[in-house]
């Protein structure tokens, strides 16, 4: 495929699937857990949720039958009309979506019973002041050796230089600074492949993996070179590198 055509590719990607990670099309190993499977394990029918980071809001809304009521966040005006679509389709009534910034959460103290965060920031001293007494918080964080090769290609990325386990230590920390006193953390490395050029190029244009992605001379005959080395028959092949911290308030 000429350099062109991925130019192309980056230009129109975003346009057909809006901000709808749902059809980033990806095969990868079985991971040692689902996230949001984990989340609705410590749901009761009468909790309420806080999702930070929420997207496009198609996890959650994918899990809306597991409490009572269900609520998203997003600094991102595009996430949240996106977020909108999708609830508008679902039909969904135990849904809320809501541009709001995750460090500064503006709830009443003691709100929820459960709060989620799925590879987004957080603030540890807000989380604990709007969840309930003995609330769990849950999240999963992409860690520093992620799309490992992708880094190693284009040289630079996201956490490039940073020790392995770094920022998992940090987010500890801070939440045992924050009150909470049980905490447990897990993580994972497994092998991913995204099925077309078309699905690697729009994670790379919203995620900040590789930063600027698509502004540097010469950044789509680096990716063209990265495809043909690590194109498999299941795929394009990455990996993907998570941990993930439970923390009971």
């Amino acid at each position: 495929m000429k350099t062109i055509n991925y130019e192309e590719f980056y230009d129109r990607v975003g346009v057909l699937n809006g901000w709808d990670f749902s059809h980033v099309k990806c095969m990868s190993e079985e991971a040692p857990w689902d996230f949001y499977r984990e989340v609705t394990k410590r749901c009761h029918p009468s909790d309420l949720l806080l999702d930070i980071g929420t997207g496009g809001g198609e996890a959650i809304l994918s899990i809306a039958d597991s409490t009572l009521l269900l609520v998203g966040i997003d600094q991102s005006n595009g996430m949240m009309e996106t977020a909108s679509r999708n609830l508008a389709e679902s039909g969904r009534t135990n849904v809320r979506f809501l541009e709001m910034n995750g460090d500064r959460l503006e709830f009443p103290a003691h709100f929820f019973n459960v709060i989620s965060c799925r590879h987004s920031p957080f603030a540890a001293k807000e989380i604990a002041r709007v969840l309930s007494k003995n609330g769990v918080f849950l999240t999963q964080q992409v860690a520093e050796n992620d799309k490992l090769n992708l880094k190693e290609a284009f040289g630079r990325g996201q956490a490039s230089g940073i020790s392995g386990g770094t920022l998992q230590k940090r987010y500890i920390a801070e939440l045992r600074e924050a009150g909470f006193r049980e905490i447990k953390s897990f993580e994972y490395n497994i092998t991913e492949y995204y099925q077309t050029a078309e699905d690697l190029i729009f994670l790379l244009k919203h995620t900040p993996i590789i930063p600027g992605f698509g502004q540097n001379e010469g950044d789509f005959q680096i990716l063209q070179q990265f495809i043909a080395e690590n194109q498999r028959e299941q795929g394009i092949m990455t990996n993907s590198a998570r941990f993930m911290i439970i923390g009971l308030l």
